[in-house]
Formats: structure tokens, C-alpha cells, sequence
């Protein structure tokens, strides 16, 4: 049985959930698998929907608004009342392309901070969507990027973590209150 998640695309005085923003813990913690797709499940679906729109965001992973489960929703056209979400749960990259592409990311958990990212130009991922049904899609340019931005979360990995220009990074940081030690270099790796 399909399950469609209504959620009107606009912004809400008071969000139902809570974001976290670098430095919180809960950010850098590996998300657990879930085990059932149910109504409380959709129902947090539902509240990170309402959540991400109501703060002008293109996608939102369970960890951003503190819960431990390997859960994604992203909307990379919320202008475009046609256009459907996505729902993500325990999604897994299947396939990256050789091509990379250098893109401006920025964050719900790190506000005001937009610096360059290199990350694979397309990707194919399999998932569960909010039916419990598995799925596959493949996606390039912005929808492959947010995805990839958002997965990281699940492995309490930040877009921050990526930036290689370490001066742009640190002086974005600095101008919105952000401390450069809550950030994790990691080195790019692309299998």
C-alpha cells in the first residue's frame, strides 16, 4: 500500500522540530538503521517535511533535529508545488560517478556558512521510501549533491568537514559564530 505524505511547502511560524547546529554531539553520532517504516515514522517524516520548509532548506537527515535513525527527506525544488519530495531510509550510495563536481553547499545546522564542496557529480542509491518499499534512483548535479550532503549526516560527517579551502572556512566560520574545532577535517575520498 502506497502512502503519499501531504505536506504543504511553506513556512511555519513555529517548526515542529528543533535543528541542532555544529558543535551539538548529536551531529556527530553514526545514525542507527530503522527497522519499521510505521505511522510514527511518517509522522516524524511529516515533521522534518514541515521543519526543512519552514527553514528555507533543500533537505534534512533525522540527526539535524536530534533523532539517531537513518532517515532523509529532500526537496530540491520546494519552489515547485508538483514536485514530490523524497523520503530516504536507510539509503546506500550503490554507484558514484568518476566525474566530480565543485558545488556551493550550505547547511540548516550551520547557518549563514556557504563555501565549495567537491563531491561526486551523479550517484545511484537504493533506499526505502515511506511505504517500506525498496527503491533505486539515479541522480546528478544539484539532487546527487544534496543527497550526498545529507547522507554524510547519517555517518555524523558535516559539509564543513569537506571544504578544502581551509582560510574561506575558517573566516565563514568565525563571521557567524561558529567554532573552527567543531569541525572534522576528513580527507576526500571517492570510492
Amino acid at each position: 500500500m502506497a502512502v503519499a505524505i501531504e505536506v504543504e511547502k511553506k513556512k511555519l511560524k513555529k517548526p515542529p522540530l528543533s535543528i541542532h547546529y555544529l558543535g551539538d554531539r548529536v551531529l556527530r553520532q553514526p545514525a542507527k538503521r530503522v527497522a519499521k517504516v510505521d505511522n510514527a515514522l511518517r509522522d516524524l517524516v511529516r515533521k522534518m517535511l514541515q521543519t526543512m520548509y519552514s527553514e528555507d532548506g533543500i533537505g534534512l537527515a533525522a540527526p539535524q533535529v536530534g533523532v539517531n535513525k537513518q532517515l532523509l527527506v529532500v526537496d530540491a525544488d520546494p519552489e515547485d508545488a508538483a514536485n514530490q519530495p523524497l523520503v530516504l531510509i536507510n539509503p546506500k550510495v550503490i554507484s558514484y560517478s568518476k566525474e566530480l563536481a565543485t558545488g556551493q553547499e550550505g547547511c540548516l545546522s550551520i547557518p549563514g556558512v556557504y563555501l565549495d564542496v567537491v563531491r561526486p557529480a551523479a550517484i545511484e542509491v537504493s533506499y526505502k521510501d515511506e511505504s517500506g518499499r525498496p527503491r533505486k534512483l539515479k541522480a546528478d548535479d544539484l539532487l546527487a549533491r544534496v543527497i550526498q550532503h545529507e547522507m554524510d549526516h547519517l555517518d555524523g560527517v558535516m559539509f564543513v568537514d569537506r571544504v578544502e579551502n581551509a582560510i574561506a572556512l575558517n573566516q565563514e566560520l568565525d563571521k557567524n559564530g561558529f567554532k573552527v574545532q567543531d569541525v572534522k577535517r576528513i580527507k576526500q575520498k571517492i570510492s
